[in-house]
């Protein structure tokens, strides 16, 4: 059994309320509002042990910087290139079914993660309204 801890759950509890994948980063900022003694190495710590036990996942873009999502049920997310946000894509969106593998692949599959790649609507028009 986990010990409890009072940083762990005020930064489980940031990540349930929000839907825009934060980074470490803005997690350790908005966190230490109410918690000002919480250090970015505890921050670091407790997400990687949070994404550890199944509480969280963590995205990567590819663009060397980690997001949080307190949404573990399966779901794809969107990345804009331009911007850096990443967004959930709408399950009607979402392509009918997930990608599988083989049956004689002899591995387990224990999930799979998409991430789609792009220029965001907003990224778009402004870049229409510049160029």
């Amino acid at each position: 059994m986990m010990k409890y801890s009072r940083q762990r759950e005020a930064i489980k509890e940031y990540l349930m309320e929000r839907r825009d994948h934060p980074t470490a980063e803005m997690v350790y900022r908005d966190v230490r509002e109410a918690n000002p003694k919480i250090s970015l190495g505890t921050v670091y710590r407790n997400l990687s042990l949070l994404v550890s036990l199944g509480e969280i996942q963590k995205i990567c873009c590819g663009d060397g910087v980690e997001r949080y999502d307190a949404n573990v049920s399966p779901h794809y997310h969107y990345h804009c290139t331009c911007c850096g946000r990443v967004m959930d894509v709408p399950p009607e969106q979402a392509p009918p079914s997930p990608i599988r593998l083989r049956e004689d692949f002899p591995e387990e599959v224990e999930g799979c993660t998409v991430l789609f790649h792009g220029t965001c609507r907003d990224c778009k028009e402004k870049s229409e309204k510049t160029g």
